[in-house]
Order: structure tokens, then sequence, then C-alpha cells
């Protein structure tokens, strides 16, 4: 077993798991299916347990109920998986090995199921990415789901109206699921649990000093723990705004009654040091670097999450940790500038070169920090890493559709017309060319099931307004040595590498680059879903499919076996 994938075979029926951020991702293939063929029943035995417990399926062949709930879930022993790969979320993960059997089932001309060839696999789902060295966590950007609906019946009321509002919000901590899990848990998942840690190691140790660099900041309970932190704290918070065009008033993080500004008065009243800048257009950093009694950096906190509403419980987002005393140096050095003299940034040796640090037994981590001034400095490395993929590439990145011209937005759209296997997400598609010369879906935005869905699927809440998919991350190559990850908060377009404070990050190391990968899948999988219902208005019921000698029709795997094509791609990338 490797530290983040296990295969096992037999008789033609492939079976791999692939370890995610508190997520596991199974992949099956079949050599060659019989035609009674009808998909996939899984259990699962977590650690410190004997007992096997079916994963459950939403769909089924039928529903007898004269009125079907979206709340039902039925065990994959009697409506199996009809996919060659799915994602697990165990409700209560811990560290530890888990197991899972995966048996082939088969209908029988009466309708009943009968149980094929099983095969046994384990993987270990360690809760931290790499010890001491880099943990990896995203949100659950699940508002918009069947899952949301069954847990927390659609409440719309966790979030305030407007960003402005947020610092006087009053938390719905008694919005909980049947677990007794709070709503914000749930939605912020890990990355949400990464961030709170962080920040409760500081309020706790005295010894402990942080320093703090923001771009939304409306989170009430975060800005308490840091007026507790007082006089330990630095703080560089965005202030960038621009005058309403009717009334010619500034709005946006730089007026006065934004919780940005409101927060910065707040902290400072506590005495903590705060700077407000807009570098050249945007302080568009999310980090938190804690520093030890002789004032070193000891561990940085970076990624795309906003510390606000949408960025924790609303949008796709991730958050790296890393005990790193190499990445916490480099990010320290990088506070220490934008914190004394933001403006002269562009203009450092630091802006204008690559940290790389090494790791014995773990990822090479390259660091980029802007504003800078030659642009190809950290976007190169992206374009070329891309168009230089054999195998994969798979991406989630917010605002590509208005980053059509630049190096990466040409890349990723040539890369549709080469034989190279991907899948993106995006918040909104807009002009982006979306489909592959095979006609299928590569890239999804954002959309969820309104009034109209189709059984057994519900209505789901929208969201609120604002941008859902938030990620800014590419992975190329992820089963491959040369597998590379480009993550962090700059949005990988010119004109913020030149202009706004960010952070881009790459990662040499499958491990962490299969984490990722998973994190595109799920988050692709479900808007995708979402897209062609909302294109399929005459689709009323969703149902498992039954063998071709029953309904004449195409067997659910046909579509999977025409070669060169994306699900025939998708089917053997996950399961060898």
């Amino acid at each position: 077993m490797s530290e983040y994938t296990c295969y096992a075979t037999d008789n033609g029926f492939h079976f791999k798991l692939w370890r995610g951020e508190r997520m596991v991702l199974l992949g099956f293939d079949v050599d060659e299916p019989e035609p009674d063929f009808v998909g996939f029943a899984v259990k699962v035995c977590p650690p410190n347990s004997k007992k096997y417990t079916c994963l459950k399926n939403r769909i089924a062949f039928d529903y007898t109920d004269a009125k079907v709930t979206g709340d039902r879930l039925f065990d994959t022993n009697v409506a199996p998986l009809q996919r060659f790969r799915w994602i697990h979320f165990p409700w209560q993960p811990v560290a530890g090995i888990y197991h899972y059997q995966a048996t082939k089932m088969h209908m029988e001309p009466d309708g009943s199921l009968r149980e094929g060839i099983t095969l046994e696999n384990s993987i270990e789902l360690s809760p931290v990415t790499y010890d001491d060295i880099v943990d990896i966590g995203f949100t659950r950007n699940f508002a918009s789901s069947q899952a949301y609906r069954d847990q927390f019946n659609n409440n719309s009321d966790i979030i305030p109206g407007a960003g402005e509002d947020g610092l006087n919000f009053k938390l719905r901590d008694d919005v909980k699921n049947s677990r007794g899990e709070t709503v914000y848990d749930w939605l912020g998942f890990e990355a949400k649990t990464l961030i709170d840690t962080f920040i409760q190691e500081v309020v706790d140790n005295p010894d402990l000093h942080l320093d703090f660099m923001a771009f939304d900041l409306d989170l009430p309970d975060l800005v308490e723990k840091l007026e507790a932190i007082g006089p330990r704290l630095r703080a560089v918070i965005d202030d960038s705004s621009k005058k309403d065009k009717e009334t010619g008033i500034p709005e946006g993080h730089g007026a006065k009654n934004s919780s940005e500004s409101v927060a910065s008065q707040r902290l400072t009243a506590a005495g903590a040091q705060v700077t407000r800048t807009r570098f050249f257009n945007l302080q568009h950093h999310k980090v938190l670097i804690q520093r030890d009694k002789q004032n070193q950096a000891v561990k940085v906190l970076c990624g795309s999450t906003n510390f606000s509403f949408r960025g924790l419980y609303i949008q796709a987002n991730n958050v790296l940790v890393f005990h790193s005393s190499g990445v916490a140096a480099s990010f320290g050095q990088m506070f220490e500038e934008a914190f004394t003299k933001p403006e002269a940034f562009r203009h450092s040796p630091l802006s204008q070169s690559i940290q790389t640090i090494k790791h014995a037994n773990g990822p090479t981590v390259n660091i980029s920090y802007s504003p800078h001034r030659e642009t190809s400095l950290s976007l190169d490395p992206v374009v070329n890493a891309i168009n230089q993929a054999s195998s994969s590439v798979f991406y989630s990145i917010a605002f590509l559709n208005n980053m059509k011209e630049s190096p990466v937005g040409v890349a990723l759209t040539e890369l549709l017309n080469r034989p190279v296997f991907s899948y993106g997400t995006v918040n909104t598609a807009g002009e982006l060319q979306v489909i592959k010369p095979d006609g299928t879906l590569a890239v999804a935005d954002f959309a969820y099931l309104a009034k109209k869905a189709p059984e057994p699927f519900r209505t789901e809440w929208a969201g609120g307004k604002g941008i859902n998919i938030h990620h800014k991350f590419v992975v190329t190559d992820f089963n491959l040595a040369s597998a590379k990850v480009f993550t962090g908060s700059s949005n990988l377009a010119p004109s913020g590498e030149k202009n706004n404070g960010d952070h881009l990050i790459m990662i040499e190391d499958q491990k962490i680059a299969t984490a990722y990968v998973i994190e595109a899948i799920r988050v692709f999988d479900h808007l995708q879903f979402r897209q062609r219902m909302q294109g399929a208005a005459d689709v009323q019921v969703i149902t498992l499919l039954k063998p071709e000698a029953m309904t004449g029709q195409p067997a659910w795997f046909t579509r999977f076996y025409v070669a060169g094509s994306q699900a025939n791609n998708d089917r053997l990338l996950f399961s060898r």
C-alpha cells in the first residue's frame, strides 16, 4: 500500500483507491462487461471496526412509493453505482485504514440482483497530508446540494445578505444536522478546522504572535479571536474601493462602513498593528503566520479561502497549512515587506524570484509573490506544465472566463483539442469553449437544481448572491512522477500578478496532486450533472438502467467503452 493509492484486480475486474483530504476516490473497471452487468456494490469498514456497511446511492431502478422523497438513500447492493468512479466521504473520518469491498452486480431476467466477483482493497486516510510539512483542506461547497437540503432543509439564514453586515450577523450555531454538527462546521469542512485551529493556537499560547493578511474579512467569531490576541497581532488588510457611479460614494473594502474597515478599527483598538493597502489594485493574500518568542515564522496558512461567510461556507476553496520552517520563513519575509512598505514590494528582490524549498521525504515547494514586474516569472511555469502534460490536466479557476487571452487561458483552450485528459470548473463559463471534440463536456460552471428538479432530486438553495466557485488551482499529470500542483491566492492572470498582492505555489508531489485532482473531480461531477439537468427540462424521473435485453436501450456502460472518448479515458485513468 502506498501513501495515497492502492490497487486490486482479479479476473478482469479492477479496483483502485486514491487518498483525498477527508475523502477517498474509488476507481473501477471491467475488461469485458457482461450484458447483465448493472453496476457496483460497495461496502466500507472504518478503522477500529469490523463491521462493513454499504455505501449509498440516491438513484435506484425504480421507486415504489407514490411520491419519491429526495431524502431516500439506497444501499448499493440494491441500487448499484453505475459509474466507474465514486467519491466516498466518511461521515466522521478517523485516522487509520479504511477497508473497502467492491462487488460486481448482475441482474437476472426477473429483475432480481445477483452478486458477482468481489474485490477487497484498503487505504490509510490520515488526517494530515504530510506530517510536519503540510496539511491541506477544502471547503465543502455544498450549500447548493441535495445533502444540504437533506441535512439542513435548505436553510438560507446562515449568512448575511451583504458583506458589510457580516460583523453584526448573529451566527446560527443552532442549525445542526442529525449528528449534532453545526451548519458552519459541515460547510466549512476541513478548511474551517485548519483556520480555527491555527488562530486558536495563538490565542491560547502567549508566546506566539500572529501575522494576518486579509482580502475579505467579515466573520464575527474570527475577528473576536483576533481581538483577543491584541498586541501580539499584526495585520495587512485590503482597502481597495471604487466610487458608486450615481452617488460618488466609495464602496468596497476601503469604504468606512465596510467590514474590513470596521474590523481594522476594532483590531487597532485591541492593540494590534494594522496596515491598510491595495498594493496597485488588491491586497489579495489570505494568509496567517505564527511567530515564536524569537519572532521567527514557524507556521503559515495560505490558499484561496477568504476570511468571510462566502469564502468558508458557500464557495469552493482550499487552505494549505505549512509546518515547514522554510516555507514559513519565506512567507514571513513577504509579510515584513508588505507590512512596512507595500508600495515598494513590486521592486523587491523577493517579488522577482521563485523561492524553492525542498523537504526530505516530502514535496518540493516553489513560491512566487506578487505584485511583480515580470508576470512571466510566475505564469510561465503554469503554462509550460499545461503544454507539456502528457496524461491529464485538472483545474478549477474561478475567473477563467475573464482571462481567455491570458497565457493560462490560451493554454487551457488549446488543451481541449489535445489528446490529454482534462476536466475543469469555473464560476461562470461565459464564452469559454467547454466541449471537447468528441462532444463531451470538459468545463463545468456553477449550477444548481431549481424548481423542476427530476425525481428523486429536490430543489436546492442557490447559496445567495456572489461567487460560488473560487478555487485557483491547476494539476498536471497527477498519476506520473512529474506531477505538479499550482495553487494559492493568485487568479493566474497577468493583471493580478502585476498589480495584486498574491502568492502562487507550485508543489511537485503526486500525493498532493492526487488530493487536488479528487477535489477537482468532486466539484466537476457536482456541477456537470446540474448543468445537464438545466438542459433537460423533459426529464422527470432519473432511474438506474437495466440490461439492454430487458429495455431495448444501450447498457449503462456502453458509452464508457467508445475508444478515444472522454468517458473511456476517464474509466481507465482512475482504475489502473
